[in-house]
């Protein structure tokens, strides 16, 4: 393995014949290797041979726009020399007609990088070097509707699995030179292109560069999904919070490109990544600025509030029917205490059964077929409850508390902060069972500074609150008309803060 290796990074060799046998050599003369020995129509016959990956390129072009310009097409050659010196450079400026030739394969590793990434090799006898002519053509899903990140007003468009697919998508949203987009190949074996893309004037130079440093270190065998990129340039620290917003919106990505953030495209994924990421990226939607001010304020109000239940409801119900029982007015604390007559469990207990039972249907209903999935979700949590509640072995008042928690947590635009959300569900729920409101309050006091000390790219994760920035509340838990919009957070974006030249009329 080593030693092949070894050789994929030898340069090609004068002879045709040579370079062929090492390829089929190196490509364990795989069958979808498509080795095609021509002769060149001009330059009295000589001897080439086209290199193909079978599946990966259009056919069609390979004859249209290679092997019938190669072997069949013929020009005056007029002043142009055709010393074998010559041969690339003519080739390269009188016969191929493909947009994209690059002419510098001059060894195995940059052919295999080129040719497994769907090009076309061009090898000439005699000569050093040869051409990867890129003539993509594999078969790829069109643009769809978002599935995750659903809207009822607003673009219904989402990026797809092709890297370029979604590079454009983005500047067709954001028309301008200085939109500055760079591209590596991340994976030893999977060679898989990453691009980061930032608006130039408006991005902090620091970050790009910090964004740029972590791509950099990245050694690794294979990337295959956005994800395995968020997992290693996230900044260091065990956190059940995310600090790589990702996205499948055009829009979104377009919208946190004018904050100045820095945008990370992994080619084979339509989930797009963002940094910095902060606490309320993970709570607003791009529908919060398609709808008046004053609806988006409310929708926004509605998914904190969702936040507080599904954090703290199970918690807090534990902690006050088993320590705090003063709190309850005594109509409803007779009713709570005449549900439980018979239940053979502790609350702790009672919600721990629930929790686990909704959390096992609600992964079975993602697991399963689309047609069917979402049926059996609801209804088998609507006939175990039931079933549960007629058997005693479950209160009525825990069958309420455990749904409207998981129905809040359905708020939450982002699906990571929904699941930081649900596993923080657990501890609370642990500190309230056994030491009440005290345990839930210090509880709250920890989680709070843990927030404080996180930072994605050296931005506190929860600005604009801490650090307080007035400018920053008018687009955190409210949102102010776009008209007082006037300037760009400016712990993210240091430059060209001002985001209208003017101020609007009165």
């Amino acid at each position: 393995m080593e030693q092949e290796m070894k050789q994929a990074g030898d340069p090609l060799v004068v002879s045709l014949q040579e370079n062929i046998l090492k390829i089929n050599k190196l490509m364990g003369h795989s069958t979808d290797v498509v080795v095609r020995e021509i002769r060149l129509g001009i330059f009295d016959g000589l001897k080439a041979c086209v290199i193909f990956i079978d599946g990966l390129i259009d056919s069609s072009a390979v004859n249209n726009f290679v092997l019938e310009s190669l072997m069949l097409d013929s020009v005056d050659l007029g002043s142009v020399k055709t010393e074998e010196g010559n041969v690339l450079q003519y080739l390269k400026e009188y016969v191929l007609t493909s947009v994209s030739v690059n002419e510098d394969v001059a060894d195995y590793n940059t052919m295999f990088t080129s040719l497994l990434s769907g090009g076309v090799i061009l090898l000439i006898d005699g000569q050093l070097s040869g051409f990867s002519i890129s003539l993509n053509g594999w078969k790829e899903r069109g643009i769809t509707e978002p599935t995750s990140e659903t809207v009822i007003r607003g673009p219904k468009e989402s990026f797809m699995e092709n890297i370029r697919v979604n590079t454009a998508l983005i500047r067709r949203k954001i028309k301008t030179p200085d939109l500055r987009m760079e591209t590596y190949k991340i994976g030893i074996l999977t060679q898989t292109d990453v691009a980061i893309m930032y608006i130039n004037g408006i991005s902090n130079k620091k970050i790009v560069n910090e964004v740029r440093l972590r791509l950099k270190k990245i050694d690794i065998d294979s990337i295959l999904e956005s994800s395995y990129i968020e997992e290693l340039i996230q900044d260091k620290g065990k956190t059940p919070f995310p600090t790589v917003l990702n996205s499948e919106r055009p829009d979104v990505i377009a919208a946190e490109l004018l904050e100045g953030k820095v945008a990370i495209i992994v080619d084979g994924t339509p989930y797009v990544l963002v940094v910095p990421a902060l606490f309320v990226s993970f709570i607003h939607s791009a529908e919060d600025y398609y709808h008046r001010a004053d609806i988006g304020t409310f929708i926004r109000l509605l998914r904190y509030l969702g936040i507080f239940i599904g954090l703290f409801a199970p918690a807090l119900f534990i902690a006050i029917t088993t320590f705090h029982v003063e709190l309850i007015p005594r109509t409803l604390l007779g009713s709570l205490s005449a549900q439980r007559e018979g239940v053979p469990f502790p609350a702790f207990v009672e919600v721990l059964i629930m929790e686990i039972t909704f959390e096992i249907l609600r992964e079975a209903g993602i697991r399963m077929p689309r047609n069917i999935g979402q049926a059996v979700s609801i209804v088998g949590s609507l006939v175990i409850g039931t079933a549960a509640v007629q058997a005693g072995l479950i209160s009525p008042a825990m069958v309420i508390v455990v749904s409207l928690t998981a129905v809040a947590n359905f708020v939450i635009p982002s699906n990571d902060m929904s699941i930081s959300i649900r596993l923080l569900r657990f501890p609370f729920i642990f500190l309230g069972a056994s030491f009440g409101l005290f345990g839930m309050s210090v509880g709250f006091i920890i989680l709070i500074l843990h927030l404080t000390s996180l930072r994605s790219f050296g931005v506190p994760y929860l600005s604009p609150f801490a650090p307080f920035d007035m400018e920053g509340q008018k687009d955190s838990i409210l949102r102010v008309p776009i008209r007082s919009m006037l300037f760009r957070p400016k712990l993210i974006a240091r430059k060209n803060l001002r985001r209208q030249r003017m101020h609007p009329p009165k």
